[in-house]
């Protein structure tokens, strides 16, 4: 379903609404044990029906509908949210990460979204994988933490999930299971009520189906101060930087013609690309981040580290005895570095006229296998300065999807956003493989 397909949700009235909604729940009961991207005995047909009818009786006037009424949505299961448990992809003890709800899930409620049902996470987040399938090879990983949104999105299981990115966990699975992706700045959205990876670097994101229709209501509900008229600015060509140098190497043998070949498909569309050498110093950048993001991880679990250790999964400890080893005052410095990191960044774009830069979502295409979610190097610049990204579909290689995404100033969440749609019409002609 398009994005006309579900904003018309709020022109139903309740028995239309309930029918489409016994629709969806029909499909999902189809699909879910094929692809498994709900956390088992999270997804309530009664509920859900119950809460549309709600909705329906507190809106009864079509006309003053809130803007993502009776919208299904997938929740990350690292978000707090009333009537649904929490486990984190893990088999701690769920009492543990009891508390309040979640901002985001209570201003996506509030909007009028109704929760379908907690989404497969990664172990907290990090990379020890869940079940999940990938839509169009089940031999295939989904990308990962957000694994299950994605994957649902892709099912149409909802138009709409709640995702968060501390490395690549929006971006990179939105571009393995063919979906979009938005990364806001950082803080832009409140992450209370999300059980923590690292402070300095988590970020509340969304996963979709598409940006048109769907995009600006979903960032106009979750982020502070949206402004709505900067985000419906017209269509302007853009200038677009590609990072030449250490990072762009990293792609894999067979990904750079398909990145080339999208960047064509952009330039012919009317935007100016620009080739800036950047980051040099990549994998010093990707070593710093991987301490800092560790650091944190393990300074927030530590009371539960210290009593649980064997229930950690071996990838999750590993990275947690690693943030172990980073002292305070290591911390401290790293925390400053990626500082400096951001301004650097924007300093490139200011001085080359970009207003974002362009590059692959991912390395490539989905791994083989469910052991292991994907690389997440193209995703680490952009998420280590904070800047908001747009991740959009970009064809296909082997029968698997394709990204690109655009990395835009700080703060610029809007004017990224307001673009979106054009850039994802020109994308959908690239040629697939």
């Amino acid at each position: 379903m398009d994005g006309a397909g579900w904003t018309s949700l709020a022109g139903l009235d309740a028995a239309a609404l309930r029918r489409r909604l016994e629709a969806l729940c029909d499909a999902i009961e189809a699909r879910e044990p094929h692809l498994q991207a709900l956390v088992p005995g999270t997804f309530d047909r009664a509920r859900i029906l119950r809460d549309a009818d709600t909705l329906c009786a507190k809106y009864p006037d079509p006309d003053k509908r809130p803007p993502l009424f009776a919208w299904p949505v997938g929740v990350k299961d690292i978000f707090r949210a009333d009537g649904f448990p929490t486990r984190c992809g893990t088999a701690l003890p769920h009492d543990l990460f009891d508390g309040a709800e979640a901002s985001s899930v209570t201003r996506l409620k509030a909007a009028g979204a109704i929760a379908v049902g907690k989404t497969v996470t990664t172990e907290f987040a990090f990379s020890e994988p869940g079940p999940t399938r990938n839509l169009h090879n089940p031999e295939h990983t989904p990308g990962g933490s957000s694994s299950g949104s994605a994957a649902g999105v892709a099912a149409e299981f909802f138009p709409a999930a709640l995702g968060t990115q501390t490395v690549g966990s929006v971006i990179r699975p939105a571009a393995f299971c063919g979906v979009v992706g938005f990364k806001p700045s950082f803080g832009r959205v409140p992450a209370d009520g999300v059980i923590p990876y690292s402070i300095s670097a988590d970020h509340v994101g969304v996963l979709c189906a598409v940006a048109k229709g769907l995009l600006e209501p979903l960032l106009a509900a979750l982020c502070d101060g949206w402004n709505a008229q900067a985000a419906s600015a017209p269509q302007r060509a853009l200038n677009l930087g590609v990072p030449e140098g250490p990072y762009l190497a990293r792609l894999e043998p067979n990904a750079r013609a398909p990145f080339d070949a999208a960047v064509e498909v952009l330039a012919r569309a009317g935007h100016r690309i620009v080739r800036v050498q950047s980051m040099a110093d990549f994998d010093a950048l990707e070593q710093r981040h991987t301490r800092l993001i560790g650091a944190e991880l393990a300074r927030y679990h530590a009371p539960w580290f210290a009593r649980h250790r064997d229930a950690y999964r071996p990838q999750t400890r590993a990275r947690i005895e690693l943030g172990q080893s980073v002292s305070d005052t290591e911390l401290a410095e790293l925390r400053k570095m990626q500082q400096d990191f951001r301004m650097r960044i924007e300093k490139l774009m200011a001085d080359a006229k970009l207003d974002a830069w362009v590059c692959p979502s991912a390395t490539g295409t989905a791994p083989r296998g469910l052991g292991f979610t994907g690389d997440p190097a193209m995703n680490l610049p952009w998420t280590h300065a904070g800047l908001p990204v747009l991740g959009l579909p970009a064809g296909r290689a082997s029968g698997l999807p394709l990204g690109m995404q655009f990395a835009a100033r700080f703060s610029a969440d809007e004017a990224l956003a307001a673009q979106a749609p054009h850039l994802e019409g020109a994308l959908r002609t690239c040629r697939s493989n």
